[in-house]
Parts: C-alpha cells; sequence; structure tokens
C-alpha cells in the first residue's frame, strides 16, 4: 500500500490521480495508524519549508515518520517540497528539516540578466548521477516540470541522484538508500514522470 502523506500542504489529489494513471492505488492520509502499516511513503509538498516542518509537528507525523523510514526502511518519495523537507535545513525561515540527508535547501539570487527568473517555473532536463531504479527507463536529458524558489545542495556526492542547471547547478534528485527526493514534479511531468512513479511503485 502506498500512503501520500497529508500534513496540510501539497497537491495531493494530482500525485494521487498520477498512480491511478498507472494502475497503482494510493491513498492519502495523514493518520499514524495507517501510516504504519503502509509499504511506501510519498510526502509531497507545496507551500513554506517552515510551514511545512510545523504541520508536520503539529500533526505528530515526525516520529511515525522517522521510524518508518530510518528504521523499518519504509521507500519514501519527496516531492518538492518533501524533497526539501528531508534536508538538514532550509534558508526558507532558517529552519531545522528532518534530517533524513546530509543536505541543505537554498534560496536562489535573483538573476540581474534577468534569464532565469525566480520561481524556476517549466520543463527543465535532469542529468542523472548515479544508477538506482527509481530512474529505470530515462533517458540522462529525460524533461520534467519544475516549480520552485529554493534548491537543494547535498553534501555528500554519492547521494545525488540528478543535477539540473538553471543559472546554477542544483541536485534535483536525490537517493539514500530507501530515502529519494526529487525537485520536480513527477506527477505533472508526463510519460517521464510516470515511468518514476511506475519504478518507485516497485521498488
Amino acid at each position: 500500500m502506498i500512503v501520500i502523506v497529508d500534513y496540510g500542504l501539497g497537491n495531493l489529489r494530482s500525485v494521487q490521480k498520477a498512480f491511478e494513471r498507472i494502475g497503482v492505488h494510493a491513498q492519502i492520509s495523514g493518520d499514524v495508524s495507517v501510516i504504519q502499516k503502509s509499504e511506501r511513503l510519498v510526502l509531497p509538498g507545496v507551500g513554506h519549508f517552515a510551514k511545512g516542518m510545523e504541520n508536520l509537528k503539529r500533526s505528530g507525523l515526525i516520529e511515525v515518520l522517522n521510524k518508518r523510514v530510518l528504521q523499518d526502511k519504509t521507500p519514501i518519495l519527496g516531492i518538492c517540497l518533501g524533497m526539501q523537507l528531508m534536508t538538514s535545513h532550509s534558508e526558507e525561515g532558517d529552519c531545522e528539516g528532518l534530517n533524513w540527508i546530509d543536505a541543505q535547501t537554498i534560496k536562489f539570487e535573483k538573476d540581474p540578466t534577468k534569464k532565469f527568473k525566480v520561481p524556476h517555473i517549466g520543463w527543465n532536463s535532469i542529468e542523472l548521477k548515479n544508477q538506482s531504479n527509481i530512474i529505470s527507463g530515462l533517458e540522462s536529458d529525460a524533461q520534467f516540470y519544475f516549480v520552485h524558489s529554493y534548491y537543494v545542495i547535498c553534501n555528500d556526492e554519492s547521494d545525488v541522484l540528478s543535477r539540473t542547471e538553471y543559472g546554477r547547478n542544483f541536485h534535483s534528485g536525490f537517493q539514500k538508500d530507501n530515502i529519494i527526493g526529487v525537485q520536480f514534479h513527477p506527477e505533472k511531468s508526463y510519460t517521464n514522470g510516470l515511468q518514476m512513479l511506475k519504478n518507485f511503485s516497485v521498488l
């Protein structure tokens, strides 16, 4: 059973519908007992980092997520803000994250040439850096859809799944064992995104 974690932020239904398109059932829930029974977890999110951490704390989900992810080694996919929440710290609200990945979430600097607008919105390619079943069937220049004003930099290169260039080079995907995060939105990325979700559903 795939559980899409509901902590009050994010495009939960669009993620669920993307799984439905590939014939995979995914349940939206913020119920601790449901999360405890999950086989795979998705942590989506759209919004402010500090608000996301506040919601996770208020809902009492951090303890059960830490157990499922760090102890039980349940596969988890973080999408956009969900990826950023897995890092150690974010400049957005100067806030500590879940600290599942040794990485920082950093604000894009304004580009004086106005060539690279912030937020970064639209299609961009990813450069695959490490092998993983989550990217099976994807080309190294696969296009995905992005919407974000902050980006992730991993401190350990072995955790980097993919890089993307937008004014600067940032880590658009990471993986450490069962913990996977992507800055782009697979649920909005058509064929490539659905392929990634299909890969995740059989990890």
